[in-house]
């Protein structure tokens, strides 16, 4: 893909499958609008934080879930309105509590099994749960009854390769995340470059979760 000038090689490989990941989730999937409320999980992950800005820039009001005071900062710095520490809180209760019991337009869920029932439940009325990932394992099958009683509900379960499925389409969407960060209206969070050589290294990085940005080997 080309890489307009104003983005490095670098952004332009931190950014592009979390990038366009977070632009088909809130431009396609669900399409957030001025005014609307998101509940995003994992708020200060590497979809999360991008995702954030980018509902945030639209106009939505932004509810993130994060696993530490740190995390929270990171995603109220990207734009969400609140944050919830769901080590310490129910999220399903305090979200209801900041929508006044009225529920979220949207879930962004890359999570799965761990907070799949309670975002089913935060949703007001003919809400959507976007379910795009299972960090904490697969989401159990669902009864489509069950989102029927609890406010015919929407439900989606996304894949990039099917929002990226033509040449244009990749072509597309990727130019839409590198204006984004052009314009600088997309800020990135690199967390650590590698050279090539200590690719065993960035691996144990990530595996034992002692970053919050993006990676990078670089040749």
């Amino acid at each position: 893909m080309p890489i307009p000038s104003g983005v490095s090689d670098q952004d332009a490989a931190a950014a592009m499958v979390q990038g366009m990941t977070a632009h088909y989730l809130c431009y396609d999937t669900f399409p957030l609008k001025r005014g609307q409320t998101a509940l995003v999980h994992a708020a200060a992950g590497g979809v999360g934080l991008l995702l954030v800005q980018m509902a945030h820039q639209i106009g939505a009001r932004v509810i993130g879930t994060v696993s530490s005071e740190d995390k929270g900062a990171l995603a109220r710095e990207a734009g969400a309105d609140e944050t919830i520490l769901y080590t310490n809180t129910d999220f399903e209760l305090e979200t209801r509590r900041l929508t006044g019991g009225k529920g979220v337009d949207v879930v962004y869920d890359g999570v799965g099994k761990a907070t799949f029932e309670k975002s089913l439940n935060v949703l007001r009325p003919r809400g959507m749960l976007v379910s795009y990932g299972s960090s904490s394992g697969p989401v159990p099958p669902v009864d489509p009854m069950t989102l029927s009683q609890k406010g015919s509900l929407f439900m989606a379960r996304t894949s990039l390769a099917h929002f990226t499925a033509t040449r244009e389409e990749l072509l597309e969407r990727s130019a839409a995340v590198f204006a984004m960060i052009a314009d600088g209206k997309l800020r990135l969070r690199i967390a650590h470059t590698y050279p090539l050589a200590q690719a065993q290294q960035a691996h144990r990085d990530l595996e034992g979760r002692k970053t919050t940005g993006k990676l990078l080997l670089i040749p």
